[in-house]
């Protein structure tokens, strides 16, 4: 178990319920970054190997022991991957983001995958917008994936693009490759140390690299184990959390998880914005185990239409 102190707020939960990621700004410090890197320099042609051979490519041998080897395999428990001395190991198990880790998938996820991104400088072609998943059941349990920048990244040095609020639009992995220049998308930079963390639907690519410096960066998918219910830090939420009275035309709050999911990205705006906020109150709801959550009044309207309300709003 991870310190409250280390966990994660509501408030922050919110905002990842709302836009499908969360930005820690220079969170691992710089002898640990520069630790990893030489780690991630040594471990990436491995992995290479090992991506290509899974996928059908000249890979050439996969000799046991071989530094192809040195992922862990699918569906271990995050805390027995990169054991000590590894510095992968030590950023995983760093208290900050161990408790991002928790109040997002608990306390022992299981490995799904990793890599190694690195994007030479001067490499003139990036990815295609894409989804790291195939089209999931419509189920409100999530996975995460943390990126780790152990170096800085300049404006244009080939920092990950990502669209903010995508997540909960099912779109298939590549059906999403032919858009270009989402109105609102990020395109990543920032210094050494940073960590993205994102919502495995959330829409994203890697970038070209004009700049004069090698882009790295280490992904990892994790997927939850248990009930990803409350496992935050719980102290603001009885503050925040709002019923379904929380409502534009009514009584809105000034400071509720509400507010905060209404906050839509440009492409969100209008109308588009209500079926968000439903998707959005549903994983609230999810996460929360309060199944009468709402955010203006949409889905009480249902259970209200359904004979289902009963006493919990009186």
């Amino acid at each position: 178990m991870v310190d409250k102190q280390h966990l994660l707020s509501t408030a922050a939960m919110a905002d990842f319920v709302a836009d499908g990621f969360l930005r820690f700004d220079a969170l691992i410090p710089e002898s640990l970054n520069h630790a990893a890197l030489e780690e991630m320099r040594g471990l990436a042609p491995g992995k290479l190997r090992r991506a290509l051979h899974g996928l059908g490519g000249r890979a050439g041998r996969m000799d046991p022991g071989s530094e192809s080897e040195a992922s862990p395999e699918s569906l271990t428990p995050l805390k027995d991957c990169y054991p000590a001395p590894s510095a992968l190991g030590a950023v995983l198990r760093f208290p900050a983001v161990a408790g991002i880790i928790e109040s997002l998938v608990g306390s022992n996820p299981a490995f799904d995958h990793d890599f190694i991104h690195h994007i030479p400088a001067g490499a003139p072609r990036g990815q295609h917008l894409h989804v790291d998943a195939v089209l999931e059941p419509a189920s409100q349990a999530f996975d995460i994936q943390l990126f780790y920048f152990p170096t800085a990244v300049a404006p244009g040095g080939g920092g990950t693009r990502f669209v903010p609020g995508s997540h909960l639009r099912r779109a298939r992995a590549e059906g999403i490759a032919r858009y270009q220049h989402v109105v609102g998308e990020q395109h990543y930079s920032g210094p050494a140390g940073t960590l993205l963390v994102f919502h495995q639907g959330l829409w994203h690519a890697g970038q070209p690299n004009p700049g004069a410096e090698d882009r790295w960066m280490y992904k990892i998918r994790l997927n939850p184990r248990e009930p990803q219910q409350r496992r935050w830090n719980t102290a603001d939420l009885a503050t925040v959390h709002n019923d379904a009275r929380d409502h534009s035309f009514a009584h809105p709050g000034s400071d509720t998880v509400a507010q905060r999911l209404r906050r839509m990205a440009p492409w969100q705006r209008g109308h588009e914005g209500r079926y968000e906020q439903m998707q959005r109150a549903t994983l609230w709801r999810y996460l929360t185990g309060d199944p009468t959550f709402d955010v203006d009044f949409y889905q009480t309207r249902q259970r209200i239409r359904e004979g289902a309300l009963g006493e919990d709003l009186r």
